[in-house]
C-alpha cells in the first residue's frame, strides 16, 4: 500500500520533508521529558533544593513550548498531505471511471462503486492524515525510548525486551486478520449501499407495488451481514489491544520491582528510575500505540486493495483508437457516410449469440435511415457499435471514409447526438442541463434550441426557469418534458449524425406534432438513424432497414418493404388495422 502510494505522495516531497523534521523533533523534545524528571528526582526532591527544582521545571517549560510548537506544524503538514492526497486519488479514480465503457458499470453495482470513491478513500484519508504519522510517531519513540533505556541501564532494559517478541508474533498474526476482515467488512457496507441507493432511487416502484416491508426486510440482511463482519474485525483488534497491554504491564512490573530493589541497595538513584520508568511508559505506550493503529493501517490497505482494483481495470475500447491506421481518411470535414462492413457482434455474456450478424450497410451522407424489427433485433447494439461503447467482434464501421476504431473517441462521439427513450437529465438547473449539449453555447443559442424543441413555453413557467432545479433525474418534470429537453440538447449541440431512438415515444399527441417538426428540420442535410416501433413515426424517411435475430432481412421504402418484406409486413398489418398503405396518406413524421 505505501509503495501505491508513494506516486501520489510524491509531488508534495516539500511539504513531506517538513512534517518529517516536525515529526523527529516533537519524538526528541517528547524523550527529553525523561530527563527534565531525573533531574527534578535528584537535583530537586533528592537534594532538597528550590533551586534545582526551578531550574529543572524551568527546562521542562522550555521543551514543552518547543514540543507544542513542532506538534502544530507536524499536524498541520501531515493532515494537508493527507487530504491533499485523497483528493487526487479521488479525481484519478473518477477520471479513470469516466474511461470505462458501459459494459463496466452494467456489471458493477452503481453503489458499490461510490461506496470506492468516498468510504474507502476517506478511510485512506484518516490513515495518511492521522493514523500513519501517529504511528510513525509512537515508532520512533519507541526507537529512541529503547535506545535511551539500555544507555540508562542494560539489566532493567534486558527485562522489558523479553515481551518485545510474544507482541510482535501476535501483532502479525492479528494484522493478517484485520485485513482480510477489513477487506470483506468495506464489501459488505458497500453493499448496503447499493441496496440503499436502488430501493431510494426507484421510491415510485417500491411504493406502488407495496414492497417497502421487502425492501426494508433486504436492506436489513445487509446491513446485519456487514454487522457481523464488523463484529468479528473488532473482536479481532480487541483481543490483540489487550494481549499487549498484558504483556506491556506485566514486563513494567517486573522491571520496577527490579529497580525498585536496586534503590534500595543504592545501586540506583531515584531519578535514574524515574527516568528509566518514564522511558519504559513512553516504548510501551507507544508500542500499544502502534498496535491499535496497526489495525487501522490492515483497514486502510484493505480499502487501497479495492481502490487499486478499479485503477487498474483496463477499458475494453481504447480511447485513443489505432493511431497506425489513417488511411482511409478522406476528408477533413466529416459529413456523416456510414458503412458497417461484414459487421458482426456478441455480448460477453451470450457469446455464441449474435446480437449483430454479418451486417453490411452503406448510408450516405444526409440520409435518413429508420431501424425496425422485433425487440432485440439489435436495433440498440447498432448504437452501442456507433458511438463505440462497445467495438464488433469482426468486421469494420467507417465513418466518412475512416474506421472509428482508429478515432479517438472524443472525436468520434463528438459527431453525433444521441436522444434516448428513456431521456437522462442530471440533478441541477434547467441550463445546465441543456449546456451539456455544447458547452460553450450562448444564453441565445440555448433558448433558440429550447423553442426548436417546443420546450421554452413551459421551462418559462418553471419557478426560477431556465436556471430551476430539476431533481434527481429530473424527477420535478413529466416525461414529455424530460423528453422535450433532451430533444433540445440535441438541437443544441448540432451533430452530423442524429441518433433517435424512440425519440417521441413519452409525448402526447400534440407535444408529438410539435416536436416532430423540430425535428424533421434538424435533420435536414444531417445523417440520422431512427430507432422506431410504431411504423407510421418513420413511413417516409430515406430508407427503412428490417433487423431481426441480429439480422439485416431487408432495406427499402415503405411502399417496397409492404411487398418485399414479409416481416415488415406482418408488424404493418399489425399496427395499421389490415390497412397499412391507407393509414399513412399524410407525412406523420421522420422520427423515432
Amino acid at each position: 500500500m505505501l509503495s501505491w502510494l508513494w506516486s501520489f505522495i510524491k509531488p508534495y516531497r516539500t511539504r513531506l520533508v517538513i512534517a518529517a523534521i516536525a515529526l523527529v523533533a516533537t519524538t526528541a523534545l517528547t524523550l527529553s521529558l525523561g530527563q527534565g524528571v531525573r533531574l527534578m528526582l535528584d537535583q530537586g526532591f533528592a537534594a532538597q533544593s528550590l533551586d534545582g527544582l526551578a531550574d529543572a521545571l524551568s527546562m521542562f517549560g522550555l521543551i514543552v513550548v518547543a514540543l507544542s510548537l513542532g506538534a502544530y506544524f507536524r499536524f498541520y503538514m501531515v493532515s494537508w498531505i493527507g487530504e491533499r492526497v485523497v483528493a487526487d486519488i479521488r479525481k484519478r479514480l473518477y477520471q479513470h471511471l469516466l474511461s470505462l465503457p458501459p459494459s463496466f458499470f452494467e456489471d458493477n453495482l452503481s453503489g458499490e462503486i461510490q461506496s470506492r470513491i468516498t468510504t474507502d478513500t476517506t478511510l485512506l484519508q484518516t490513515v495518511i492524515g492521522s493514523s500513519f504519522s501517529f504511528a510513525l510517531r509512537n515508532s520512533l519513540t519507541f526507537l529512541g525510548g529503547l535506545a535511551l533505556m539500555f544507555y540508562s541501564n542494560v539489566k532493567l532494559s534486558l527485562i522489558m525486551l523479553i515481551v518485545v517478541p510474544l507482541i510482535v508474533f501476535p501483532l502479525i498474526f492479528f494484522g493478517r486478520k484485520v485485513k482480510k476482515l477489513s477487506r470483506e467488512s468495506q464489501d459488505k457496507v458497500a453493499s448496503v449501499g447499493a441496496w440503499a441507493g436502488e430501493s431510494l432511487q426507484n421510491i415510485k416502484v417500491v411504493q406502488a407495488f407495496t414492497r417497502e416491508d421487502l425492501v426494508s426486510q433486504q436492506f436489513s440482511e445487509a446491513a446485519e451481514g456487514a454487522f457481523s463482519v464488523a463484529l468479528e474485525r473488532i473482536r479481532q483488534r480487541a483481543l490483540l489491544i489487550a494481549l499487549v497491554m498484558i504483556l506491556v504491564m506485566g514486563s513494567i512490573a517486573g522491571m520496577l520491582y527490579v529497580g525498585g530493589s536496586d534503590v534500595l541497595s543504592g545501586e540506583l538513584t531515584a531519578g535514574e528510575l524515574g527516568a528509566f520508568v518514564f522511558y519504559a511508559i513512553m516504548v510501551a505506550a507507544s508500542l500499544a500505540a502502534v498496535t491499535e493503529v496497526y489495525g487501522e493501517v490492515q483497514r486502510a490497505a484493505g480499502a487501497a486493495e479495492r481502490i487499486r482494483e478499479l485503477l487498474g481495470t483496463e477499458p475494453d475500447i481504447s480511447p485513443m483508437g489505432d493511431t497506425q491506421d489513417h488511411n482511409d481518411l478522406s476528408s477533413d470535414h466529416p459529413q456523416g457516410a456510414v458503412v458497417f462492413d461484414e459487421v458482426s457482434f456478441s455480448y460477453p455474456s451470450r457469446p455464441d449469440q449474435l446480437a449483430i450478424d454479418q451486417l453490411s450497410l452503406s448510408v450516405n451522407s444526409g440520409e435518413r435511415v429508420a431501424l425496425v424489427g422485433p425487440s432485440g433485433a439489435g436495433k440498440s447494439t447498432l448504437f452501442d457499435l456507433l458511438l463505440r461503447f462497445r467495438d464488433p467482434k469482426q468486421g469494420r464501421i467507417y465513418i466518412d471514409g475512416q474506421a472509428i476504431d482508429a478515432m479517438d473517441t472524443k472525436t468520434l462521439r463528438s459527431q453525433f447526438a444521441l436522444v434516448p427513450q428513456q431521456p437522462v437529465l442530471f440533478s441541477t438547473s434547467v441550463w445546465e442541463n441543456l449546456r451539456y449539449g455544447r458547452p460553450e453555447a450562448t444564453e441565445e443559442e440555448i433558448i433558440a434550441a429550447a423553442k426548436a424543441a417546443h420546450a421554452h413555453e413551459f421551462i418559462s413557467q418553471l419557478p426560477e426557469g431556465y436556471h430551476s432545479f430539476l431533481g434527481e433525474q429530473g424527477v420535478k418534470l413529466s416525461g414529455g418534458q424530460k423528453q422535450r429537453l433532451a430533444i433540445a440538447r440535441a438541437i443544441l449541440r448540432d451533430p452530423k449524425i442524429l441518433l433517435l431512438d424512440e425519440a417521441t415515444s413519452a409525448l402526447d399527441a400534440q407535444s408529438e406534432y410539435l416536436v416532430q417538426q423540430a425535428l424533421d428540420e434538424l435533420m435536414q442535410n444531417r445523417t440520422t438513424f431512427i430507432i422506431a416501433h410504431r411504423l407510421a413515426t418513420v413511413a417516409h424517411v430515406d430508407r427503412i432497414a428490417v433487423f431481426d435475430h441480429g439480422k439485416l432481412v431487408d432495406i427499402g421504402t415503405h411502399q417496397t418493404l409492404l411487398s418485399s418484406s414479409p416481416l415488415y409486413a406482418r408488424l404493418a398489418e399489425l399496427q395499421f388495422n389490415q390497412n397499412p398503405s391507407n393509414e399513412i396518406s399524410e407525412p406523420a413524421s421522420v422520427t423515432g
